[in-house]
């Protein structure tokens, strides 16, 4: 049988049993029939059917997903007023409350029999993070990619943490096999290929790609497109000359060490620089240390006082922020930190894991990039413009602590691992069958979150025992036999059973809620000695998890769906609408991590959930503060800053990332960023458009305002119902534009003599004009006119608990993989009611969520 098929047939007989529902509530006819028949057949008959709803057909049968789901609509319609509508007859207040709970009494045991019979969430494997992060714990290597190796997950309720959107193929396993081989074999590599630990300079001077841009071409005979030989803050044109030497090398050491090579631009096609000559020779941990400073690049001349001049140069006149980058060819670019380079040379230490094969990218990401068919840098002032130089790059590594000899023995034990050469590894077993058997069980033991049972040791001996006995080498067999764990239910899906869970699935639910990732050594002891449920001892480890660098794994992955912040690079700035953004990739990378650092601090300080919607505070640098008008903050660090009172900024709806993931690069839409406030902040979702009514198209020259084209959308009559909700927040917004720089104006593509004077970020000048002028005010259903951003914050704030109840929602869908059912209700209410002493901290949250039914029971 193939290793394939023996984790087919593990699969196979993990395949829970779906049970049927609890019958169907039996609904008290006098309670409900009078108010339907009385105040909402003349809407919601089969005649009228407004909103595509007949009440006198909908039968109460509670186990059908679709009448249940209709029920809740209708019981939140009447709990909001929204029916019978404010202007008709209204029931009285005895008889609404008498319909009401006759229909959540029903909801609720329909919800609650289910949960009896199979839990609120279902069977679930692990997401592609998840996978990739615990490999990357159990296998001691940080380092490890393979999240991109496996299928897209699919969504449901918002995240990627919900059964059943985590289906389970053959294709789906074929990758999990694949991306385990993979790791199994880096790892090994990365054991048996190990290294000295040495430190080793690269010269900027005999880097090609620095010193190749160095001379002009027929293909570039542009100065911003070239590199500039420096020594100290002097151009050396006898260099560009070819009458002096590129470096003079080890002959003078002290002339070297004030050799550097600086550019003027960003790091963007063509002028692309790395230190090339320097490639991670195996993966692991490195010290990077860079040396760098700023210049000043004189005019060309007077008339052409934006061209610099290769051969007049100066002492720089500010610090400029450079992002560090690990590339594999061709432009595979991961972000290693970065640094503010001064005007005196200095040195930069970055800690980094590389990759076999990564070199070392630096860009100064407020220089400018150059872009045909002529350009004009829009730092460049006539005195001259910016640059930065490096003299070199000097690294530290490979980098070794126990953690690669802790897996070489969970491994393969003390058994000897030899390097032999074009990848391959070799393991020296003198008695393989039995080592086999006592490294499976070590292996298998770290591997499983839960005490391992014999038929499982007993499935993957049979898939080792059979590769050596068709004469495989050991290391081979062993590697077939540990894939095969990796890809069996006991690693790869979250096990939980129906009421109470143990203390062993309390362990993995609470580690992949606040790390994303496998519990830990102290967790797995704890759940071993049946400790979690001790509320105290569970409260310690909540704090210990959230005190841990690794909860930053779940802030990102918490934002990333609740947020959408994975979908910040989706769309780019449009060329000609928004040039002044479009190629700064920086600004959208320190707009996402300011989000995800707002929600670190809120988390760290415990601070009230109102903070999302307004806080006196952000988290920002300079590029940052610039775009937002604040006042000026130095350097490329983002840090929290206070506000001035009047600020339109504060909470997440006025962050860059979060405007920016609800606009398309060109326009921003009211319906979109509507609809994005009711579900992420506000928490009452709205209902899909008809499929029937077209979108609206923007109009880019600017001659129509998207209020006036919403205006006439909402004259349709199966229009206006939801957009009367949701468009008003999302006209609270209108005064942010695709990446969230404040606005007076729309921007339109209009005459030269309009244009509004100045350069983008790629040396193109501004082809667009201001159009007509934003009006940001509105009315929110049920009353609460508003003038603008602030006064919307204002009205919102005047329910706090929902906005804690939706914050509290999100993260029960997150850490649990259910949705909030109808009967989770009073259990949320429930955390709430133990966090608002602090006025709904959201770490306070976070302890009332871990210590509920919901979280502790499936």
């Amino acid at each position: 049988m193939s290793l394939r098929a023996y984790v087919y047939l593990g699969w196979a007989m993990m395949v829970p049993v779906v049970l049927q529902g609890a019958p169907s509530a039996t609904l008290v006819a006098k309670d409900i029939t009078p108010v339907i028949q009385n105040y909402c057949t003349d809407c919601h008959d089969a005649e009228s059917k407004k909103g595509g709803l007949d009440l006198t057909a909908l039968k109460f049968q509670l186990d059908d997903p679709k009448a249940f789901a209709t029920w809740v609509k209708v019981h939140d319609a009447v709990r909001d007023g929204e029916m019978p509508p404010p202007k008709k007859d209204q029931p009285s207040a005895k008889d609404k409350g008498a319909f009401m709970k006759a229909i959540a009494e029903s909801l609720t045991a329909q919800d609650k029999a289910k949960e009896a019979a199979v839990g609120r969430s279902v069977w679930r494997r692990l997401n592609r993070y998840e996978y990739e992060n615990s490999l990357r714990d159990l296998l001691g290597a940080p380092w490890l990619q393979v999240k991109e190796m496996l299928p897209e997950d699919g969504e449901s309720h918002r995240f990627n943490k919900v059964g059943e959107a985590l289906d389970v193929s053959h294709v789906q396993m074929a990758r999990y096999l694949q991306a385990a081989d993979y790791a199994l074999h880096e790892v090994l590599l990365a054991q048996a290929m190990r290294q000295p630990t040495t430190t080793n300079r690269y010269y900027a001077r005999e880097q090609s790609s620095m010193t190749g841009k160095m001379k002009f071409s027929e293909f570039n005979r542009s100065p911003e497109r070239a590199t500039f030989a420096l020594l100290g803050y002097k151009a050396q044109a006898d260099v560009y000359a070819g009458t002096a030497p590129v470096t003079v090398g080890k002959s003078n050491p002290a002339v070297r060490e004030q050799e550097a090579m600086g550019v003027v631009a960003s790091a963007y096609e063509p002028l692309e620089i790395k230190f090339n000559k320097f490639t991670a020779p195996v993966a692991g941990n490195y010290k990077l240390r860079i040396s760098a400073y700023t210049f000043w690049a004189g005019p060309l001349s007077e008339k052409r006082w934006w061209t610099p001049d290769r051969t007049n140069t100066f002492v720089g006149r500010r610090s400029e922020p450079v992002e560090v980058y690990a590339e594999t060819p061709p432009r595979l670019l991961r972000k290693l930190g970065g640094f503010d380079a001064q005007i005196t040379p200095n040195t930069y230490e970055i800690d980094a894991w590389l990759l076999k094969g990564e070199t070392v990218r630096p860009d100064p990401v407020r220089l400018f990039r150059s872009r045909p068919p002529a350009y004009h840098n829009p730092l460049a002032t006539k005195e001259g413009q910016p640059g930065v130089a490096y003299r070199w790059l000097e690294v530290v590594g490979p980098i070794y602590d126990d953690k690669l000899t802790k897996t070489q023995k969970l491994l393969f034990g003390n058994l000897p691992v030899k390097y032999e050469g074009k990848g391959k590894v070799s393991v020296e077993s003198k008695n393989p069958k039995a080592d086999a058997e006592r490294l499976l069980r070590s292996f298998m033991a770290q591997a499983y979150r839960r005490p391992v049972e014999e038929v499982d040791v007993q499935r993957f001996l049979k898939v080792i025992h059979h590769a050596l006995d068709s004469g495989s080498k050991f290391v081979d067999a062993m590697v077939a036999g540990y894939s095969g764990v990796l890809c069996s239910p006991g690693f790869v899906t979250l096990e939980e059973k129906p009421g109470k869970l143990d203390d062993y699935a309390i362990a993995s639910r609470l580690s992949y809620y606040l790390w994303n990732s496998a519990p830990d050594t102290e967790l797995r002891s704890l759940a071993a000695q049946g400790k979690l449920h001790d509320r105290e001892v569970l409260k310690a480890q909540t704090d210990r998890l959230l005190r841990s660098p690794k909860s930053r794994q779940f802030v990102d992955s918490f934002l990333d769906y609740w947020l959408d912040l994975r979908k910040a690079g989706a769309t780019s700035p449009d060329a000609t609408l928004y040039p002044d953004y479009y190629l700064d990739d920086a600004l959208v990378e320190n707009a996402v991590e300011e989000s995800q650092l707002f929600f670190a601090e809120l988390l760290k300080q415990d601070l009230p959930a109102r903070n999302i919607v307004k806080s006196d505070f952000v988290m920002v640098n300079e590029r940052l503060a610039q775009h937002y008008g604040l006042r000026p903050v130095k350097g490329i660090n983002l840090r929290r800053v206070t506000l001035p009172k009047d600020s339109v900024r504060g909470g997440l709806m006025t962050q860059a990332s979060v405007l920016k993931v609800t606009a398309n690069g060109t326009t921003t839409s009211p319906v979109l960023r509507g609809a994005w406030i009711m579900e992420r902040i506000i928490g009452r979702p709205p209902p899909p458009p008809p499929a029937s009514v077209p979108a609206i198209e923007p109009d880019t020259r600017g001659a129509v305002t998207i209020r006036q084209q919403l205006e006439k959308h909402r004259a349709l009559p199966t229009c206006a119902g939801c957009h009367t909700k949701i468009d008003p927040a999302g006209f609270a917004l209108e005064n942010f534009d695709v990446l969230g720089g404040w606005r007076e104006q729309y921007r339109g593509l209009g005459e030269k003599e309009t244009q509004v004077p100045g350069y983008g970020k790629n040396g193109q000048p501004f082809t667009f004009h201001l159009a007509q002028p934003v009006d940001a005010s509105g009315e929110l259903p049920g009353g609460g006119l508003f003038k603008d951003i602030q006064e919307l914050k204002t009205l919102l704030l005047k329910n706090e608990r929902q906005i804690a109840r939706n914050l509290a929602s999100q993260m029960v869908v997150y850490s649990t993989g259910a949705a909030v059912r109808f009967g989770d209700r009073p259990e949320v209410e429930e955390i709430l009611d133990r966090a608002s002493a602090g006025d709904y901290g959201v770490r306070s949250l976070v302890h009332a969520i871990v210590q509920s039914d919901l979280f502790l029971n499936k």
